[in-house]
C-alpha cells in the first residue's frame, strides 16, 4: 500500500480525447506536497507516512507545530495529513513528491469536504416530491408532510429524512480515474468532479477497489528522482 498525495482543487476544465471526445476534469494541484515524519511499527505501532502542502507563514502557525517542523528541517505547511503505508513504503523526511505518483488511466479514490448549503428544506436535501399544487394545499406545497404515525407508535423515529444541514461533510468519492499528468506544473487531472470548493483541499489515495497498475511507481515517485530520470 502505497501513500497517497495531498492536493489543492484548482477547478474544472476539459480536455479532448483521441477520437475528439470532450472529457471533464478536475483540476488537484500536488506541487510542494512534502513528507513531514513517518511513523514507524517499532516507534509508533503502526507505518504511516505524514504530507505537508503549501507553505505557511511562520507566524500563522502554532508554536507547537513549530517544533514539529523545525524537527523535520522543513518549512511550515498549511495543510498536514497522514496516510497509512506498508513497511517497503516508507519514505524519507524532506521528500518531496511528484505529480506523476499517479499514472494516466489508473482508479484513485478522492477524499474532500463537501459544500455547505446551510439549512436546506426536505426536497433540496432528500429530493421529496413535496405536496400538491392544488386541492387544499396552501402555502405548504414544499413541506415534508407527516413524520409520524398516529396514536401508536405515535412518535419520529430517530434518523428520520427531514429538514436539515446539508453539505459540508466529509466525502470519499471512489474509482475516479487519471485522465493525464503534469509533472513540470505539479497537476494531476481526474475525470469527473471531486468533493470541495474551489481552492480546498482533498485527499488522493489508490482506489481500494481497483488493482494497482503494473507501471505505478513504488514505493513513490519523488520529485528528484523523476527530473533526473528526464
Amino acid at each position: 500500500m502505497r501513500t497517497g498525495l495531498i492536493a489543492q482543487k484548482l477547478g474544472m476544465t476539459r480536455v479532448f480525447a483521441e477520437d475528439g471526445a470532450h472529457v471533464p476534469v478536475t483540476l488537484l494541484k500536488v506541487a510542494g506536497c512534502q513528507v513531514i515524519a513517518v511513523r514507524t511499527e517499532e516507534s509508533n505501532g503502526y507505518n504511516a507516512v505524514q504530507l505537508g502542502l503549501d507553505k505557511a507563514k511562520v507566524k500563522n502557525v502554532s508554536k507547537a507545530q513549530r517544533g514539529h517542523f523545525a524537527k523535520a528541517k522543513v518549512e511550515p505547511t498549511k495543510k498536514i495529513a497522514e496516510f497509512r503505508v506498508d513497511k517497503d513504503a516508507l519514505l524519507e523526511v524532506g521528500a518531496e513528491l511528484s505529480a506523476d505518483h499517479f499514472v494516466t488511466g489508473q482508479f484513485v479514490d478522492v477524499t474532500g469536504t463537501t459544500i455547505g448549503k446551510g439549512f436546506a428544506g426536505g426536497m433540496k436535501r432528500w429530493n421529496f416530491g413535496g405536496l400538491r399544487a392544488t386541492h387544499g394545499v396552501s402555502v405548504s406545497h414544499r413541506s415534508l408532510g407527516s413524520t409520524g404515525q398516529r396514536q401508536d407508535p405515535g412518535r419520529t423515529f430517530k434518523g428520520k429524512k427531514m429538514a436539515g444541514h446539508m453539505g459540508d461533510e466529509r466525502v470519499t468519492t471512489q474509482n475516479l480515474k487519471v485522465v493525464g499528468t503534469d509533472p513540470a506544473l505539479g497537476i494531476v487531472m481526474v475525470k469527473g468532479n471531486v468533493p470541495g470548493h474551489e481552492g480546498s483541499y482533498v485527499l488522493i489515495k489508490d482506489a481500494v477497489k481497483r488493482p494497482l497498475p503494473k507501471d505505478a511507481p513504488f514505493p513513490a515517485a519523488l520529485k528528484g528522482k523523476a527530473e533526473a530520470a528526464e
